[in-house]
């Protein structure tokens, strides 16, 4: 019995949005990215230097090594070695490290030695010899003027020249965390909190007299501010 071609193009439309719908519910999760090195030590040293945490240095004693390390307060890691990618070294660019405080961020890998830009945002279409970071965009001195997420960065490069960026983001866009809020690290919870606080002293200062509920209050403020969700007035 033949088939049309309608029925087929029916049957492989439906195949797919089953699939589609079952692969949503697993979870996959980003946790590498390859960067490629000509030094193998020298990488090491760096990322060491950067306070990173070291995960793995294994080495077959022939051909084969590889290095991992992951940035403080990621879920995602980076490895490097011989014989682990056919990249050109120092050909990995735009590779984002998300900070809630752009400023302290610089300051503590000028303190661990690195070099990194200053803090710069965007403005404009990219049309000169600057080095586009972004969209093409050309980097304007100083950080975003309403200090708003997304808008912030810096810049720095391993020995190899591939290329990193940090991106200030305190506030996520709607969407983009679901369900619960998530600190890499005490220091991320510290702000987040001082932030809940600033806030909450203007909301007082709108109600005029002590709130003592400010606990579930700087809960909510914490949860939304994370979820990208209109913040509690």
């Amino acid at each position: 019995m033949s088939t049309s071609t309608e029925e087929v193009r029916t049957t492989d439309a439906s195949e797919v949005t089953s699939g589609a719908a079952t692969a949503a519910t697993v979870d996959t999760k980003f946790e590498i990215v390859v960067i490629p090195v000509s030094d193998v030590d020298r990488a090491k040293e760096f990322y060491a230097r950067l306070g990173w945490r070291l995960d793995a240095d294994y080495d077959n004693g022939s051909d084969f090594r590889v290095i991992q390390f992951t940035p403080t307060g990621s879920g995602c890691s980076v490895i490097f070695g011989r014989n682990v990618t056919g990249a050109a070294p120092g050909s990995a660019q735009g590779l984002y490290l998300i900070v809630s405080d752009i400023a302290a961020a610089r300051a503590e890998f000028l303190r661990r030695g690195v070099e990194v830009s200053e803090v710069f945002h965007g403005e404009g279409v990219y049309s000169g010899p600057d080095e586009p970071y972004l969209f093409g965009r050309v980097r304007v001195s100083g950080p975003d003027s309403e200090h708003r997420s997304y808008r912030s960065f810096a810049s720095f490069h391993d020995p190899d020249g591939n290329g990193w960026l940090f991106q200030e983001i305190t506030t996520r866009l709607p969407g983009r965390v679901a369900g619960e809020a998530k600190y890499g690290s005490s220091s991320d919870l510290s702000q987040a909190l001082m932030r809940a606080a600033a806030a909450h002293g203007e909301h007082e200062k709108r109600i005029g007299q002590h709130d003592d509920n400010w606990p579930d209050w700087y809960a909510e403020y914490m949860l939304r501010e994370q979820s990208g969700e209109e913040l509690p007035k």
